[in-house]
């Protein structure tokens, strides 16, 4: 699963976790432990017949269940089942079926068998239920924002803006909301799935489509079969008006049902997966396991995206059109990351939720590894960086091991340190091994464990067995233990000697054991050193030098996930940023003189070279620190800036580039302005429009319109709030709620776009707008999951729904002839202030 990340990080870099410790089983004498699931009964197969009730929203099913006592004799078979309707459970011998006494009560089908049944002795036992998933109780998290597992979208077609789809997600233990069985990721079955639906529609499941009949009153069944076992949380099933575009993988069928409109899209935003495929196929040492691969967009999907086996599930992000898809496929992370886990994760899957490392962390460093192959190591170390930071600047997830038996809900482990930490973590192994032990080490995993379950200590003695290594004092303290390293550092030169003695000093509580790379720069050159840090307190190491040490650049390589302390001058930085190849050295020199940038020449050379440097993200943001309108600044980049406005194979440098020069507010760059507005690029037309405007302010409800925000980057959308607020641009009223919504946080972070925000959250809740309003709710009910138990942050959220509630009813007084319309608004409020109670 990739979960969904707040816009903006709005709330973990505001509101650390406060959620309470668990109620513990001894008294709080221990904390809870995890265990996991005890195997009873292994399941085998599974055979589902369903047909769909669009107006009640509820699922008829039958099912046939064959399964035998895992190891001890059992007369008992026990199910999970949320919130169904149970009407005939049955034993069934070559076709007849034979009732059997159960017991159904707080979501858990208890059936007594009609003999006690030994290891290997399998039965069958048939089922017929409705599925209710609108009486499910259990609820969603930060990383899956709802868990009813079954999910009607537009089921009566009453929004004419959304079409009708049905999709399910399992994913932790919500299966068991649409047929009985037992929802543990250690539970691994074969499967068939017979779908009755209306002919108009498409279906997808997992495996294989054997079978299509046509039906009486225009309905259709296709039978679906799986013949590989895999854990039930990856059933999947999806219906709904798609097209399907067809691609293949050597003679593997490639899928993409995608939604009418954006067919014409399906191969832009889709079309690598079958290169992904054999990559990672060749990669892994391990050709990709599975029948076909198709993939399906959900609309209001939970969470982000969702490995079922063969089908994988999208949220409705993956829908892209070339004026986003030039500037940048931002779904194809989330594309190689739901594809890797068909090895990690469904081939091969964790026993328990509080091993979750071995399927997410893998998902999360193969964007790393489809980075690095298609778009070079620079793209593949900004990625990341990127994503370390996250867990860094998330005080909150500091105590937290990888691998965790303590938690208070199975959802808490869809984390930062499961994903960005865990990937993090799997990028320095894999530099400490090398590559060929690494990947070695994960086929043999794959191999020794395929359509099976492991953890974490399994994944440790695959890597031990290839290398050679012990590697227990890795996992003891990455996967084991929490938090990471926090260093300072300090050098000294000793003349007589001709060396320096560069001082490492460890500041958190436990002291970490790391291979570290140090670059000493002699005589403007550096000169690379590979160290071992023990964990102390304190490390020393002496290189040779001609002279005092022109500069140290320790985690040279960017490899360590730590926190480092250092200040360098303007000058150093821009000797580190000459002389380094890896991006995350470049990319913090760069970093470190931005509030040098005006004040001094070093900065202003070091600005000078980024925006030629070969990577494009560096261009970007030396682009954005630069201020033109000085003299100086424009002598030394100007000319370099109009060529990247006009020329830059990169769409997303064009539009820095644009935007940096409306900063001169010279009209002579007008042309270059109103040529960007024709441009099929998104983020082009986007800076184009603001810096037309910041010469001709006139001019900004007319341009405004011409921009299509929805789905929109941050940035853009951060770019052009400003003036659709202003303006009151009505036709962009519902496109700029996901960022409107959280006003107060965005206010914390940047006053003077969070000022936009709340300007633009008033004139949304003062104005008679259904479905701005509902986007509102939406984003701010997306937040609940996010924040936990944190009485802060839901009083804050409380108060702004609070806000817009009043400004409903001050218009409902203004306009009661509109009377109804705000009525829908005032309930939709209401029912999201109720949620958070």
């Amino acid at each position: 699963m990739k979960k969904a990340i707040l816009s903006i990080a709005l709330l973990g870099g505001i509101f650390f976790s406060t959620n309470a410790a668990a109620q513990t089983e001894t008294s709080g004498r221990e904390k809870v432990y995890r265990a996991t699931h005890t195997k009873v009964t292994e399941l085998k197969h599974t055979k589902l017949k369903v047909d769909f009730d669009y107006q009640k929203e509820q699922m008829n099913g039958e099912e046939w269940l064959t399964a035998a006592p895992f190891f001890y004799p059992a007369n008992e078979l026990t199910l999970d089942a949320k919130g169904m309707l149970i009407h005939e459970v049955a034993l069934e011998i070559n076709g007849k079926k034979s009732p059997l006494k159960y017991d159904y009560k707080d979501d858990v089908l208890k059936i007594t068998l009609d003999k006690t049944y030994q290891k290997n002795q399998d039965y069958t036992v048939y089922i017929r239920y409705t599925a209710r998933p609108g009486e499910v109780k259990q609820e969603g998290s930060a990383a899956i924002n709802d868990a009813k597992g079954l999910y009607f979208i537009n089921a009566q077609g009453t929004d004419p803006d959304k079409p009708t789809q049905i999709w399910t997600q399992g994913e932790t233990e919500s299966s068991s909301a649409w047929f009985p069985t037992i929802d543990k990721s250690n539970q691994k079955t074969t499967q068939e799935i017979y779908m009755t639906v209306p002919d108009q529609y498409v279906t997808l499941s997992n495996g294989i489509l054997k079978d299509s009949k046509k039906e009486a009153n225009g309905q259709r069944t296709d039978h679906w079969v799986m013949d590989k076992r895999h854990s039930t949380y990856l059933f999947f099933m999806g219906v709904g008006e798609y097209a399907i575009v067809k691609d293949k993988w050597r003679n593997i069928p490639v899928d993409y049902y995608i939604e009418k409109e954006y067919e014409p899209y399906a191969k832009q935003i889709y079309g690598n997966t079958p290169e992904m495929i054999e990559f990672f196929s060749k990669k892994l040492g391990y050709d990709y396991p599975w029948a076909k691969y198709a993939q399906i967009s959900g609309r209001d999907y939970v969470s982000g995206a969702m490995e079922n086996t063969t089908a994988t599930l999208h949220g409705s992000g993956v829908l892209q059109k070339p004026g986003q898809l030039v500037d940048e496929n931002t779904w194809e992370d989330t594309i190689a990351h739901e594809l890797f886990h068909h090895w990690f994760g469904d081939l091969v899957t964790a026993e328990s939720w509080s091993n979750l490392t071995v399927n997410e962390s893998f998902a999360n460093y193969s964007e790393y590894l489809w980075n690095e192959y298609k778009y070079g190591k620079d793209q593949a170390d900004y990625h990341l960086m990127t994503d370390v930071n996250m867990y860094l600047h998330n005080p909150g997830d500091f105590k937290k091991d990888l691998v965790r038996f303590n938690y208070d809900s199975r959802e808490d482990v869809f984390d930062l340190v499961t994903y960005q930490k865990g990937g993090g973590i799997l990028h320095m192994l894999r530099n400490y091994l090398g590559d060929d032990a690494f990947f070695a080490g994960m086929n043999d995993y794959l191999k020794t464990y395929e359509y099976g379950n492991a953890e974490a200590h399994q994944l440790r003695l695959s890597f031990e067995k290839v290398s050679g290594r012990d590697l227990n004092w890795f996992f003891n303290q990455w996967y084991f233990g929490s938090g990471n390293p926090k260093l300072k550092y300090t050098y000294s030169f000793e003349p007589v000697k001709k060396q320096i003695a560069v001082t490492i000093e460890q500041t958190q509580e436990q002291p970490f054991q790391f291979p570290l790379a140090i670059d000493v720069y002699d005589n403007g050159k550096p000169k690379r050193y590979k160290v071992w840090v023990n964990a102390e307190a304190k490390n020393v190491f002496n290189f040779d030098v001609s002279k005092n040490a022109d500069l140290v650049n320790i985690n040279s390589d960017g490899v360590l996930l730590a926190e480092i302390t250092d200040t360098k001058t303007p000058e150093q930085n821009l000797m580190q940023f000459l002389g380094s190849k890896e991006f995350k050295s470049r990319y913090e020199a760069l970093n470190g003189i931005k509030d040098q940038v005006g004040k001094n020449p070093a900065a202003t050379k070091l600005l000078a070279a980024a925006v030629k440097d070969p990577f494009f993200r560096i261009r970007m943001k030396a682009l954005k620190m630069m201020d033109l309108s000085n003299a100086e600044q424009f002598k030394a980049m100007g000319a370099d800036v109009e060529k990247l406005a006009s020329s830059d194979p990169k769409t997303l440098v064009q539009a820095a580039a644009i935007s940096a020069l409306a900063k001169t507010k010279d009209k002579k760059y007008i042309p270059v302005f109103e040529k960007g507005l024709n441009a099929v690029s998104n983020a082009v037309r986007g800076s184009s429009v603001s810096a037309l405007i910041e010469m001709d302010p006139s001019r900004a409800a007319a341009l405004a319109e011409k921009i299509d925000l929805k789905d929109a980057s941050e940035d853009l959308m951060g770019k052009l709030l400003p003036v659709i607020v202003k303006n009151k641009v009505t036709s962009q009223m519902e496109n700029i709620t996901q960022l409107v919504a959280f006003y107060p946080f965005i206010k914390f972070q940047n006053p003077e776009l969070g000022k936009s925000a709340e300007e633009g959250y008033n004139w949304i809740m003062s104005s008679d707008n259904l479905k701005a309003t509902e986007g509102i709710t939406k984003m701010l009910g997306r937040a609940k999951g996010e924040i936990g138990n944190n009485p802060q942050a839901k009083m804050m959220i409380t108060q702004i729904l609070k806000d817009g509630l009043n400004r409903k009813m001050e218009l409902l007084k203004q306009n009661p002839q509109s009377a109804a319309g705000i009525n829908k608004q005032i309930d939709v409020i209401n029912k999201a202030i109720e949620d958070f109670k």
